[in-house]
């Protein structure tokens, strides 16, 4: 049986080495600075955007409840903002909000993309001065557990001790089992301030069962690292072959197989360039008539069974503003062509996600980012939600102020709205007329929402574990 107090005498012993090298102190202390230092930036910097884009999306609401007398289609063409305000978490994961944008511009005829994106508005040196806690933790930690544990096992071969140490009765399992506790410790001292970050996520609001989802993803990670470096370690008889074998597996799964997975992603489940996309709405719209003009031809129809419902010969003797019906139709229309290619757009941003996060089963760095960014609320699935819900604000307030000019306003007046300043005047409806905008306000997804879609990368780490401890188990049985 393995004795409890041996290993935690072997784990003490390896952290009296760690004291007495400067190169690990050293290493853990700058680790240490890294992540508390990108935790306070990104927490400073998420919270004032949060009291930011909250306080704009108020002033966005009453800017346009506060315009005066207008004719109602200027006002959709006036427009309206949605803002999403940062998700609890996004404190310690950004995710794809710095991609993405974080506000759309609303108006009449058209669909505008999210924008003021920190990464799109920032220089390339800027780019790379942005280091997140998620980024620390998921690229840098790994190396700076390298750094610290190459030698864990490789040293006692290099110096002859392992033999010495084996015949004092100490196990190869109890060996390995301390120093696998010693480097746990790391882990968790690097974790704190992930931690402590996610106290102040919790209350912010954030879920308590995200919170430990988030933090526990991330201990199986860094567990994972901490197992590959003993596993490697054990495995050469000397330092430097165990370092140069780390730092090539730490860039293989690190740096090149994340940028493999969104190469394979983009080649296995191509998508349609904006520029061709363009045309191809453009294509469809033309079909639908301009819906400015009440005498295109393609509202014909619709003229014709108007005139037959109400019983009347001409549009100006309907008791509605045909104009306004016009472009009420021409607004549904085209907002399902709109909506369409939207969907269809974002579903090919879905497959290229999904393609890249079954690279978790090559990468335990692939696996933690699409956790990371699921649990934290920040994940591409959230942005699509964004735009839905800001489409549907904007078909709404749009068709609200299209009823608007159905009802309350004349077809007569509005066909001679540019005969003169009298006439323009006529053309007006009141300003309390734009009372058509509900409060908007973007929620996290729910968490079991998250919890469901980060159910794949869980299994992912745990076939990470699962292999490296039964490969440690199978060296340990060579080895003794």
């Amino acid at each position: 049986m393995v004795s409890l107090s041996a290993i935690s005498a072997v784990a003490k012993d390896e952290w009296r080495y760690w004291q007495r090298s400067k190169l690990a102190v050293s290493v853990l202390i700058i680790g240490l600075l890294l992540t508390v230092s990108s935790v306070i930036v990104t927490l400073v910097n998420m919270h004032a955007l949060s009291h930011e884009r909250s306080s704009l999306q108020n002033t966005a609401e009453e800017t346009f409840v506060d315009q005066p007398d207008r004719h109602p289609h200027r006002m959709v063409h006036y427009g309206h903002y949605a803002f999403r305000v940062p998700a609890p978490l996004s404190i310690l994961d950004p995710g794809v909000d710095a991609y993405t944008g974080n506000s759309v511009f609303l108006e009449g005829h058209r669909q505008n993309s999210a924008m003021f994106a920190e990464q799109k508005q920032g220089t390339g040196l800027t780019s790379l001065g942005s280091l997140s806690p998620a980024f620390v933790v998921q690229v840098l930690a790994p190396l700076l557990l390298i750094l610290i544990a190459y030698s864990s096992m490789s040293r006692e071969k290099e110096s002859q001790t392992l033999s010495f140490i084996l015949s004092q009765g100490t196990s190869i399992y109890t060996l390995l089992l301390g120093k696998r506790l010693a480097l746990l410790s790391v882990v968790a001292l690097i974790l704190l301030p992930l931690a402590l970050a996610g106290i102040f996520a919790m209350v912010q609001g954030e879920s308590a069962i995200i919170v430990a989802s988030f933090l526990l993803a991330y201990f199986m990670y860094l567990s994972v690292w901490a197992l590959i470096v003993l596993f490697v370690s054990a495995v050469f008889s000397k330092n430097s072959e165990s370092f140069t074998a780390l730092a090539f597996i730490w860039i293989l799964l690190c740096i090149a197989m994340p940028r493999i997975a969104s190469s394979t992603a983009s080649t296995v489940s191509p998508s349609q360039g904006k520029l061709e996309t363009d045309f191809a709405v453009l294509a469809e719209l033309r079909k639908l008539g301009d819906g400015h003009n009440a005498n295109d031809p393609a509202f014909a129809k619709l003229k014709a069974s108007l005139l037959e419902k109400y019983e009347v010969d001409s549009v100006e003797e309907l008791p509605v503003n045909f104009r306004g019906i016009v472009a009420s139709t021409s607004e549904a229309e085209l907002t399902e062509v709109l909506n369409r290619f939207a969907e269809q757009s974002m579903q090919e941003e879905l497959s290229q996600t999904h393609i890249a996060r079954n690279f978790g089963w090559l990468s335990p760095m692939v696996a933690i980012r699409a956790l990371s960014m699921i649990n934290a609320g920040t994940s591409i699935e959230t942005h699509h939600r964004f735009m839905r819900e800001a489409e549907t604000l904007r078909f709404n307030f749009v068709q609200s102020l299209n009823q608007v000019h159905v009802e309350q306003l004349s077809y007569k007046d509005d066909i001679n709205r540019n005969k003169g300043e009298d006439a323009w005047e006529k053309a007006k409806v009141s300003a309390e007329n734009w009372q058509v905008i509900r409060d908007f306000t973007f929620e996290t997804d729910t968490a079991s929402t998250r919890l469901e879609r980060s159910t794949s990368g869980f299994l992912q780490l745990l076939l990470w574990a699962g292999v490296l401890v039964v490969s440690i188990r199978v060296l340990g049985e060579r080895t003794s």
